[in-house]
């Protein structure tokens, strides 16, 4: 499902015009995406949860050249699903 999609979903149950449904969208996602970049976790009850996991350093190796690299330590954006939601996923 696209963005455009959840937009049209929305709107026709809401009965908001698209324009609208799509602002809001558009700010909730910038809204998560500020907090997550910012270190902060964001907890939807009943969805899931949208945070940073951190990589530690590690060892990967180029087989084709025979060389080693070393990949720093970083962080990365990821999502929990809330269990009930991975319930009703796995139920399917």
């Amino acid at each position: 499902m696209t963005k455009v999609e959840i937009v049209n979903e929305v709107a026709k149950a809401t009965g908001i015009e698209k324009i609208q449904v799509q602002a809001v969208i558009e700010a909730a996602m910038e809204a998560v995406k500020g907090s997550v970049i910012a270190g902060e976790p964001v907890y939807l009850r009943g969805f899931g949860s949208f945070i940073i996991k951190h990589r530690a350093q590690k060892a990967a190796r180029n087989i084709t050249k025979k060389t080693t690299l070393t990949i720093p330590a970083h962080n990365i954006p990821a999502f929990k699903p809330a269990k009930v939601f991975l319930e009703a996923v796995k139920a399917k």
